[in-house]
């Protein structure tokens, strides 16, 4: 591979991902709220809007844990000197990959 992998600025980027992610957690907090069953304030197509609207708030969240767990795992591949090696066939990311996805663990022909 031509270009070597600039490790302070795929660092900085995860960094920066990780920042935006917990930022947007009391957003997330917000939409898992327990949803209102007083049929009185609320109408029956109302609150199951809100159900929906909660269901779907939850697997944002879980897809946001599970982002943060592959940014602190980058984060740890960067410290011990393995960032940018794919994890199943050893070859390095390409950078241009790892522009796009800073997290990923696999190269393009892992990852098909």
């Amino acid at each position: 591979m031509d270009e070597d992998i600039d490790i302070p600025h795929f660092r900085q980027r995860l960094h920066e991902m990780r920042a935006e992610i917990e930022g947007q957690a009391q957003a997330r907090d917000d939409s898992r709220a327990t949803v209102e069953l007083d049929q009185t304030r609320v109408g029956r197509l109302s609150r199951m809007d809100a159900l929906q609207q909660q269901a779907m708030a939850e697997a944002t969240n879980e897809r946001a844990q599970l982002t943060l767990t592959h940014i602190t795992s980058a984060l740890q591949r960067c410290d011990d000197g393995t960032y940018g090696e794919c994890l199943r066939c050893g070859e390095l990311i390409n950078p241009r990959r790892l522009e796009v996805d800073p997290a990923a663990t696999l190269c393009i022909d892992c990852a098909d």
